[in-house]
């Protein structure tokens, strides 16, 4: 499982370093899709079960949805993406869960300005599976929900991206006990936007 997992992560990692088709661009302006892979990282904050700490490992497909629209330092594009994630790690008091999951609906609002960095607020949400419950003794299925704050820092035909993110673990109540998690946490990636044909 692990081998294929791994096997997962640097398919993804060369098909963004070497994509099949040509036109991968710095920024989001005249893009029509974006590829990114990141990990991320942190600790369980107040509001839930608290103490416990996240990694998770990911890669993105976005999809531009608008020209530049607005005016001033609002001015943005509307990007809709998918996020993968094969590999999370949650450290609980008393035992460690490994999982993945898939948010489906991730929308980002990236701002114009300045030129070469481009910052970016952005909502998320997905499912999460592990193999052993999560919180402790919740559940092995929950939803994740997750609001951050980014920027994308260009270079020649790739960007870097550093972003501060909050997300929110939890079954939605399937179970009758379902503290939750609250984390915050903070996410590098490496990624292109790649120009319409």
């Amino acid at each position: 499982m692990n081998k294929r997992i791994a096997l997962i992560c640097l398919f993804g990692l060369f098909l963004l370093l070497d994509p099949p088709s040509a036109g991968a661009q710095a920024g989001p302006e005249g893009a029509s899709r974006e590829w990114a892979v990141w990990t991320s990282g942190g600790y369980a904050v107040t509001g839930g079960q608290s103490g416990d700490g996240v990694w998770n490992l990911g890669a993105r497909y976005g999809l531009i949805l608008t020209s530049p629209h607005g005016s001033g330092f609002l001015r943005g594009q509307l990007e809709y993406g998918v996020d993968v994630l094969p590999v999370w790690l949650i450290v609980q008091r008393n035992n460690t869960a490994y999982g993945g999951s898939v948010d489906p609906f991730a929308f980002k609002w990236i701002f114009t300005s300045p030129a070469k960095v481009k910052p970016y607020v952005i909502l998320e949400g997905g499912t999460l599976f592990t193999n052993t419950k999560v919180p402790e003794f919740a559940s092995q299925i929950n939803f994740t929900t997750a609001a951050g704050l980014g920027a994308h820092f260009l270079l020649n035909h790739k960007n870097i991206s550093a972003e501060v993110r909050f997300q929110h673990i939890s079954n939605a109540g399937m179970t009758a006990y379902n503290p939750g998690i609250n984390t915050v946490q903070v996410r590098l990636g490496f990624g292109a936007f790649f120009r319409r044909e």
